[in-house]
Order: C-alpha cells, then structure tokens, then sequence
C-alpha cells in the first residue's frame, strides 16, 4: 500500500528549492541587500519618513519578486527534474500549490523585512540631520503595499506556469511596466486600458491605502487578466503535459 506524502512534506521541499538552489541563493542575497541599499540611500536624499522610505523598497521587490516566482514554477522543466518529482507525487495539482506558496510567503516576509529596516534608518536618518522623523503611515497603507508585493509574485507564477520558460517569461513581466508606460500615453483609449489592464497602475490605490469602488473593479480585472486566466491556463497545461 502506498503511503500519500503529506502536503506539509511537499511545502518543506518546494521551500528548500527556492532558497538552497544557486539562482535562489543569489536572488535572496541580491533582494536583502538592494533593500538596506535602497532604503538607506533614499533616507540620506529623502529625509526621515518612514512611508517613503518602505515604499523605496517597492522599486525592487517589482523586478526581483516575479523572477522568483517563475524560477519557481519553471525550474523542473528547464533542469529536467519534472519527470523524478512527478513520479514521486503523481497528483501534480499539490504539486503545483506547494510550489506557488513560498514565493508568496517570501513577498511577505520581504515587505516585513522592509518595514523593519525602514524604521531604524529613519530613525537613525533623523539624528543625523537633527530633523524631526515622520512616522505617520497606517495600517491599512502597510497591509495595502504587502499586498501588492504578494500579486507582483502571484503575477510571476502565473504567466511562469503558463509559459514554462523562465527567459520568456521574465522579459514578459520587467517589459510590461514599460510598455503599459507607452499604451497609457495614446489617448484616452491608452490611458483607459493601462489603467484597467495594467497590475502596476491598478495596485497604486491599494498601496496608498485609498482604494474606491471602481479602483477596486479596475483591480479585479487586472488581476482576472495577469494573474487568475495565465495562472488557470499553465494550471491545465502542467496537468496535461508529457514529461519525459
């Protein structure tokens, strides 16, 4: 009788898989210390606030957070592993979800590792130039930016799982902020569609914690558009496909 490998079994490996591999060491290296850089040079040009100084961090969690995510859900095919994890598991689907976890929960923890950085520098920044610190930033302005940096890595599994090539899918999601940038100045139509395609332009609301009824529509259908579709899609072809 087979014994069925429990769920938590698979998070822990798919967990040690992001960060033992050489890419996922280099990655996290790269994201700690563009985060202290970061927001340290933005304290010494900026001043003592705390909000500006968190949201400096945003500038690098946007480009290193979705690479994570695709180097996640693309490396058993391009390392060939795929066929060895798959015959240890059959059920690809559990699979799947435990591979998708701890990019996300690595979103979190890098905006909580922000947060923590952010607020000695303040402080720090304010003694140095003998200039009262600004701390005024509320929860739900934290909670918001937590969230966008969850769906920027959501956005790079999904478009990850449906493409299963990892250059692919990286140039899609650092070029898209720029071509999103080109579409919003071709009039009204442009600006319209940026704002209710584009995940960067939709999640600005939820950042500042400001969200209304229609921001929070323009971002369901963002995110129906580069996070649920591609996500269901590479869901249905990882499922479907014949590794070999």
């Amino acid at each position: 009788m087979t014994t069925s490998i429990p769920f938590h079994r698979l998070l822990s490996v798919e967990a040690r898989k992001l960060f033992d591999t050489r890419s996922g060491k280099i990655m996290t290296a790269i994201l700690i210390l563009l985060t202290l850089a970061s927001i340290a040079a933005r304290g010494m040009v900026s001043g003592p606030r705390l909000g500006t100084l968190i949201g400096t961090a945003g500038i690098g969690f946007g480009t290193l957070l979705p690479v994570i995510g695709i180097l996640t859900v693309t490396g058993e095919w391009s390392h060939r592993t795929a066929l060895t994890t798959f015959a240890l598991e059959p059920r690809r689907l559990r699979v799947l979800v435990a591979k998708c976890l701890p990019p996300l929960l690595t979103a979190i923890a890098a905006s909580l590792f922000a947060m923590l950085v952010a607020v000695p520098v303040t402080a720090a920044v304010a003694g140095a130039q003998d200039v009262p610190a600004d701390w005024e930033i509320t929860p739900l302005t934290l909670l918001g930016w937590t969230a966008a940096n969850v769906l920027v890595v959501a956005m790079g599994l999904a478009v990850g799982m449906l493409l299963l090539n990892a250059p692919a899918a990286i140039v899609i999601c650092l070029a898209t902020p720029m071509l999103w940038s080109v579409v919003a100045r071709l009039g009204a139509t442009g600006a319209a569609l940026t704002e209710w395609l584009d995940l960067g332009t939709a999640t600005t609301p939820l950042m500042v914690g400001d969200m209304t009824g229609g921001d929070a529509a323009r971002l369901a259908t963002s995110m129906i558009f580069w996070i649920v579709v591609p996500m269901t899609l590479g869901a249905v072809r990882v499922l479907r496909k014949e590794v070999n």
